[in-house]
């Protein structure tokens, strides 16, 4: 395996010859660099060209989008913008050299980003291909700032990232990193692997619930850790696969009382389903957040980011040693340009992939916040209000509660629950894991011909649609079971503001009437699994 260190020098000894590669590299199709500079997760399937969530590089206005816990696909306005920012960086190089260029660029999207988030500017914006990539961004930091590994306490392990049981020991979570060096998945990532204590939020015994002793089991996680020696990051949820948050203000209140600035928080909220005043108590707290524009906002997948507050930027620069393997996982224009001792340490390799993926993010997060914010707060109360009426009408559905015990003002808009998770029944019986999976991945298709019925079924059974991925749920005794989720996202409220109030009613109404045609077709599905089950899903499967 090749090394950061490598790179950097081979790198150095020929600077003009790989500024003029890089060059190069942005005239490859606009399609193509979208996808890149990411791992296997961003690969096209080479018969129906999507990705592994079902989304294409380019436009797909026939899709309907609900899946914004998963991912989306790119709409017309973000494609339009990443190409002009191509072209525009295309021009700025004739000027200056291509890092120099990219580095301004990046520079920019980091200002913008805090203006959309309303972030003071000793922000600090760590850019990465993936909110997963972002966990290792800040355990690297953390372990830096901690002067030594600490034990990662994850709240909701059973509710975030799959690679976070990995990232949260330093440990590789693909066998290929975005900057495409091959490694071995779960392998340790040098220099950065520890423990991992899993704090679950589902409890398994007694229903699709929240478990009631979330804060205690993480009191009890932070004061092994401490009985040990170590010290301690601690990656709390807000929000999780289910929209759940954890652990509570009060807990968190009482960690700041018993151990001061002895344990370090970073916030999950890749999400992105949090109000900017929220936001930014975490970040005044000296708590490090990760967020994507690729969840609630609606930007391609992949886009992620680790906010770093002032405290921490502070001491960053003067990291004395740095953990090798995280050379695998960042180049020099990822970090901000105030952080001049840390970024020399890194290759100039500009990712073009994940810099276009997060300017089409920010077009979404700048359309976004240009709606005024009480028609922002009535959308998503409206359409959340209205899916769950629909969902608890629907004799095949059953709605898996949402946590609103923590809500408060700094909430804002998302004082109601934006991911509606529920599950399939048969026979009043919950779907098994097999079943859900292929009615989410049936969805996605045309299946017209597949389902017999009227026209107007085939008609309803003909439209394509992404709802979020099944959500695996484990309840003692039991088989495994799974949720899918209808989301509410940025891009339905952009897409139904209107300043005349009647047009956009009837906008609101009309994303309304597009859930209620899913639940049907979700019921014809159901229908047909009921029919032929294991046909069903031998059929899903091979799709």
């Amino acid at each position: 395996m090749s090394t950061g260190a490598s790179r950097l020098s081979a790198s150095e000894r020929a600077p003009d010859g790989g500024s003029r590669s890089r060059l190069r590299d942005l005239f490859t199709p606009l399609d193509t660099l979208l996808v890149s500079g990411g791992d296997s997760r961003l690969a096209l399937d080479p018969r129906d060209r999507v990705n592994a969530y079902g989304c294409a590089a380019s436009p797909e206005p026939e899709i309907w989008n609900f899946a914004s816990s998963t991912a989306s696909t790119i709409s017309q306005a973000a494609y339009d913008r990443a190409a002009l920012a191509r072209e525009e960086l295309m021009h700025r190089c004739l000027f200056d050299e291509v890092e120099i260029a990219f580095d301004a660029r990046c520079e920019g999207m980091r200002e913008e980003l805090r203006g959309h988030l309303q972030l003071s500017p000793r922000v600090d914006v760590v850019f990465s291909p993936s909110g997963t990539d972002s966990q290792l961004h800040a355990l690297f930091l953390a372990s830096a700032v901690l002067g030594a590994s600490p034990v990662t306490i994850v709240v909701g392990t059973d509710q975030t990232g799959s690679g976070t049981v990995h990232t949260a020991r330093g440990h590789h979570f693909s066998s290929t990193t975005a900057s495409g060096v091959a490694v071995r998945k779960d392998a340790a990532v040098a220099g950065l692997s520890g423990d991992s204590i899993a704090v679950p939020l589902l409890d398994a015994a007694y229903g699709i619930a929240m478990r009631a002793d979330t804060d205690a089991a993480v009191m009890r996680a932070i004061e092994t850790s401490f009985a040990q020696g170590r010290c301690v990051l601690l990656h709390i949820m807000d929000s999780s696969k289910l929209g759940w948050r954890a652990p509570s203000a009060a807990c968190l209140d009482e960690i700041a009382r018993r151990w001061p600035r002895k344990v370090q928080v970073v916030v999950d909220a890749c999400q992105a389903r949090l109000g900017r005043r929220r936001l930014r108590c975490y970040l005044d707290r000296g708590y490090m957040v990760l967020m994507t524009g690729s969840k609630f906002f609606g930007g391609p997948a992949f886009s992620g980011a680790l906010l770093v507050p002032k405290g921490l930027s502070r001491s960053i620069d003067r990291i004395g040693a740095i953990a090798p393997g995280i050379f695998d996982y960042a180049g020099r224009g990822d970090w901000p340009t105030a952080w001049t001792v840390l970024r020399s340490r890194f290759e100039r390799r500009p990712n073009f992939g994940q810099w276009l993926r997060w300017e089409a993010a920010l077009a979404e997060i700048g359309r976004y916040y240009a709606v005024p914010g009480a028609f922002r707060a009535r959308a998503l109360a409206e359409l959340a209000a209205s899916i769950d009426s629909m969902i608890a009408l629907s004799p095949s559905l059953r709605a898996i509660p949402t946590a609103t015990e923590n809500i408060g003002a700094d909430d804002e808009e998302f004082a109601r629950a934006t991911i509606l998770p529920f599950m399939l029944l048969r026979d009043g019986k919950p779907a098994s894991l097999a079943e859900t999976s292929a009615v989410h991945r049936a969805l996605a298709r045309d299946m017209n011909e597949e389902l017999s019925g009227s026209a107007a079924d085939r008609q309803v059974a003909a439209q394509r649609c992404l709802v979020g991925q099944p959500v695996r749920l484990e309840r003692q005794g039991e088989a495994p079971q799974a949720a899918l989720r209808l989301c509410v996202g940025a891009r339905l409220v952009t897409e139904a503001w209107s300043a005349d109030p009647a047009q956009a009613q009837r906008n609101l109404q009309h994303v309304l009437d597009r859930i209620a045609h899913v639940l049907v077709k979700i019921e014809l599905l159901l229908d047909r699994a009921t029919a032929a089950p294991g046909k069903f899903v031998l059929e899903a499967q091979r799709c």
